[in-house]
């Protein structure tokens, strides 16, 4: 049996390899583009039920002091965006709404307190969380700086800041 010569074919064989080469290239550049949007919907996702249990929690909240005007029923950390190097930007959604939830469990405490007597509950709140570590998603550190607290239609306002903790060097 004799084995075709191939130098006949060389046309159709460069053709098959182009065509197999714009098919990987293609479903490269879908799945990149792919994987852009299912980020872009993830963190969409992230931050409207991030949302949504703010929103439960305050609806819980509401009801359980609605006859009671003078105490602080919600608290709404915001994460302040900085410009200062010292202090860069946190992109990842689950990131910051996972920090915000853990800043108000922390404050949870003085939900139901009076708004006349927040100076004294505020400061300690300001210097027990101020400088404080945050673990999020297992192993990232992250350091909170306290910025402002405001009581504001019942509502406890806390602006921070945060940053990823650097490990000194031993």
């Amino acid at each position: 049996m004799r084995v075709p010569p191939f130098e006949r074919y060389t046309r159709l064989v460069q053709a098959a390899a182009y065509i197999v080469l714009g098919a990987i290239l293609g479903a490269m550049a879908y799945h990149a583009v792919f994987f852009m949007n299912f980020n872009a919907l993830r963190d969409s996702y992230t931050s409207l039920e991030d949302k949504l249990n703010e929103y439960e929690d305050r609806i819980e909240k509401l009801n359980k002091f609605r006859d009671q005007h003078t105490v602080i029923q919600s608290i709404l950390p915001i994460l302040l965006d900085s410009k200062d190097p010292k202090w860069p930007e946190i992109t990842d959604e689950s990131v910051k709404s996972a920090l915000k939830a853990k800043l108000k469990k922390d404050l949870d405490a003085l939900v139901g307190t009076s708004i006349y007597k927040i100076n004294a509950n505020a400061e300690l709140a300001w210097k027990l969380l101020d400088g404080k570590m945050y673990t999020i998603e297992g192993n990232k550190e992250f350091t909170v700086e306290i910025r402002t607290i405001l009581v504001v239609d019942n509502v406890l306002q806390v602006w921070f800041r945060a940053k990823a903790y650097d490990r000194p060097i031993n």
